[in-house]
């Protein structure tokens, strides 16, 4: 599968250097609205053809556009892309609008194409060992659950973090997708919302190296809080922020009839599991089991190539991106309402074997 990547920013070197090691995948092409950009891409991981947007999409050697655009661009690339007749993988969100979302989908099944998202870290060694354990009963069945991401925002270690405070941006649609693609993995759709969201301080402050202070101002909330109704039965909370210097809340802890399962970082690939049943007078750890303990990011893209060859659903899905959408845009919805938001999107897992391992 020949793949031309759209965006060379930060991102872009980790899915190259991953890819670049993927049987089966060859990089082709790259391309940046910042020229030079894409270039040095190019020089830098060996890509043939470095060149604007509009030639990669029109390109007969590209079959599959990875799609590292800033947010608010995802759907418009994506969709330019599908048109052009080339499957598509993207960075999250799938889009800032669910109406894109839907979009994207919708303009895909017409042409017979396949669309992906990150993230993938489910199919990291940490996450996968929590849901082989959920399968298997370890906490019985579950009935609550609770995640928390609390950062002091972006500008401390990013090199140009103001479209993170842009509409496609926020603790929530940043870092929400990792939470709320796990929560979902392990419990199932949400079928109902409720959030209170806030936008902290009107304006933040970053330093570059060699830089006076500068100041941008904030277009989105920075401290969401969630409440999710699973369809399965469980609640669950969350709670995404900029706003905070320090925290020693838990990543995700899922509760259970029998006992309690503590999740590592859901934007990582590996982590310590930790599980307590009911009769336990201390914690276990548990060892990961699996492969892609680094850093695999791009492995979800892998699996929809292979997927393809096979004819089979692929698992970093368009429709489990467009459910984590939803989700995330309705609880700003619920916000601004006062009101539980219904959630009508939904997904299947297509991606295990009768153990609940992946193949």
């Amino acid at each position: 599968m020949r793949i031309g990547i759209v965006g060379c920013g930060n991102i872009s070197g980790i899915y190259l250097e991953n890819l670049l090691r993927t049987a089966g995948v060859e990089v082709v092409a790259c391309a940046d609205l910042e020229a030079e950009r894409a270039r040095e891409k190019a020089a830098r991981y060996g890509i043939p053809v470095a060149c604007d947007v509009e030639e990669l999409l029109g390109s007969p050697d590209v079959d599959l556009v990875l799609n590292l655009t800033p947010p608010r661009a995802h759907a418009a690339v994506s969709l330019a892309a599908l048109e052009a007749g080339k499957h598509v993988y993207s960075e999250k969100p799938l889009a800032v609008d669910p109406e894109d979302g839907r979009r994207i989908l919708s303009l895909a099944k017409r042409r017979n194409l396949r669309v992906g998202c990150a993230p993938d870290t489910f199919f990291g060694a940490g996450l996968s060992t929590c849901r082989r354990l959920l399968r298997e009963g370890a906490i019985g069945r579950p009935v609550a659950a609770s995640a928390f991401m609390m950062s002091r925002g972006p500008e401390r270690w990013h090199p140009d973090p103001g479209f993170f405070y842009e509409p496609g941006g926020g603790p929530m649609f940043d870092m929400g997708p990792y939470y709320l693609t796990a929560l979902v993995v392990f419990l199932g759709p949400v079928r109902r919302v409720t959030g209170s969201a806030s936008i902290s301080f009107p304006e933040r402050e970053v330093v570059g190296p060699g830089d006076k202070p500068r100041r941008f101002p904030v277009h989105v909330p920075t401290h969401v809080t969630g409440v999710l109704d699973f369809a399965g039965g469980a609640v669950g909370t969350i709670i995404t922020s900029f706003d905070v210097w320090s925290s020693t809340l838990p990543h995700i802890e899922i509760y259970g009839e029998e006992g309690t399962l503590v999740v590592p970082d859901p934007n990582r690939f590996d982590g310590v599991v930790r599980l307590r049943r009911k009769n336990d007078r201390n914690w276990r750890e548990i060892p990961e089991e699996g492969p892609y303990r680094e850093n695999s990011r791009g492995v979800g893209l892998a699996d929809m190539v292979r997927a393809i060859r096979e004819n089979r659903p692929h698992r970093a899905s368009g429709e489990l991106a467009l459910h984590v959408l939803d989700i995330m845009h309705e609880l700003h919805q619920s916000s601004r309402s006062g009101m539980h938001r219904e959630i009508d999107s939904g997904f299947v897992f297509p991606w295990e074997k009768e153990d609940g391992r992946l193949p």
